[in-house]
């Protein structure tokens, strides 16, 4: 690593950043802290005149999620004004905040946050190729050329788990290159994990965070469905799924080592819910785009195809309440496509993260999400947890309202 973020420029958001690209005209809803004689998180609404607080009317979000036709609903709120976007944002980053005013949050209260991995072609290729690599960055490009000498670029069109999917994965087996990412990516089953803690996901302008001793890792830009416990896709918002790679390279065993750290799991700016201008469909032709800047002017780009993802967002959203139940609710990321193997310090070392580093999630119907990189170890510690949270509804009369 080559920069503090503590010598990284302020990271400055402003609305037009963070906005979608038709504006307010989408049903955008949020979390923001409010102060007050007891402050706390509030459920909040972006409207044309500003950031409207409707924690009187939806206690958490995932009772908003919850409520029949969440988006007519929302609309029918009144709300009370708290500021502009442009002030909210003004006070996102924790260390220049200022604690007598609002600011944003990230968007989910009760939901767990889970996550599928290898839905996309590319992303199957990178993970088998960390798995031959066994975490070694300085191996991983001798081995991609082999990798796909025998598996092939293009995967995309090979549904997982049909018969054209089952004899690929038997003549891999017969050539000693079968891999526990392979059968995840075109077996029939989906890969499925908690990414996160319930509440513990940081929003836009705040830190996010690698562990220090990680040394090859990247963003994993995302888009990630708002569901509730019906299991019905109600909205969608723009997240960054932190993945070590050198960590998970040397077993597919650490994955909770590699993916659940402080701060390492963003998610926003907004959830915007599904109304007449935007459904499922819409999701599933949205592009993500990735820009990575460090403080050293270095820039990565990338872009996340929803088009090209191997497994459809409503079948990894059944596959993940199959078994199990989610009263609350979930926030599933659906995956990436992007999987960057540009070099930044040294020719076969591929991209890793600096500190400082600059990341920035967009898509045209979701918004931008805006974060900088630190250790996980000297990130903000999270410390609102759920017995913190109820107390604090609590203590605002909100409980009444129900959960």
């Amino acid at each position: 690593m080559t920069s503090t973020a503590s010598t990284s420029s302020p990271l400055v958001l402003q609305a037009a950043q963070v906005l979608p690209d038709d504006g307010c005209a989408g049903t955008l809803v949020g979390r923001a802290w409010v102060p007050g004689a007891v402050a706390g998180p509030s459920v909040v609404v972006l409207r044309e005149d500003g950031v409207y607080d409707l924690s009187d009317r939806f206690p958490t979000m995932s009772t908003l999620l919850e409520a029949t036709l969440p988006a007519v609903q929302v609309r029918q709120a009144q709300g009370r004004r708290i500021g502009s976007l442009d002030e909210l944002l003004a006070n996102a980053v924790a260390d220049t905040r200022d604690q007598s005013k609002p600011y944003l949050l990230a968007p989910c209260d009760l939901q767990v946050i889970k996550a599928a991995g290898v839905t996309f072609a590319t992303s199957l290729i990178e993970r088998v190729i960390e798995e031959q690599a066994r975490g070694d960055a300085a191996q991983a490009q001798a081995l991609r050329g082999q990798v796909l000498s025998l598996v092939g670029e293009n995967l995309a069109d090979i549904r997982p788990g049909s018969e054209r999917a089952m004899a690929l994965k038997a003549l891999l087996q017969q050539r000693g290159l079968w891999s526990q990412y392979l059968e995840v990516g075109i077996g029939p089953d989906a890969e499925v994990f908690t990414k996160a803690p319930v509440l513990s996901s940081v929003g836009t302008g705040e830190d996010i965070g690698i562990r220090a001793e990680s040394a090859w890792n990247n963003p994993e830009p995302e888009v990630v469905l708002a569901v509730n416990s019906r299991g019905e896709i109600v909205g969608a918002s723009l997240g960054n799924d932190v993945n070590l790679r050198d960590i998970e390279g040397r077993s597919a065993l650490l994955l909770g080592k590699a993916k659940d750290n402080n701060a390492s799991c963003a998610i926003g700016p907004f959830i915007r819910l599904f109304d007449d201008g935007f459904t499922l469909d819409d999701v599933r032709r949205e592009d993500v785009h990735l820009l990575v800047r460090g403080t050293d002017g270095f820039e990565l780009r990338g872009i996340n195809s929803m088009r090209q993802i191997s497994r459809d967002p409503q079948d990894l959203v059944d596959q993940t309440m199959h078994a199990h139940q989610y009263p609350d609710g979930f926030m599933l990321f659906l995956g990436t496509l992007f999987a960057p193997i540009e070099d930044r310090h040294q020719p076969g070392g591929g991209f890793t993260h600096d500190l400082g580093d600059v990341v920035t999630i967009r898509s045209a119907r979701l918004g931008g999400l805006h974060n900088r990189v630190t250790h996980s170890e000297t990130a903000p510690p999270w410390r609102f947890g759920l017995r913190a949270f109820i107390g604090n509804l609590a203590a605002r009369g909100l409980l009444s309202n129900g959960l």
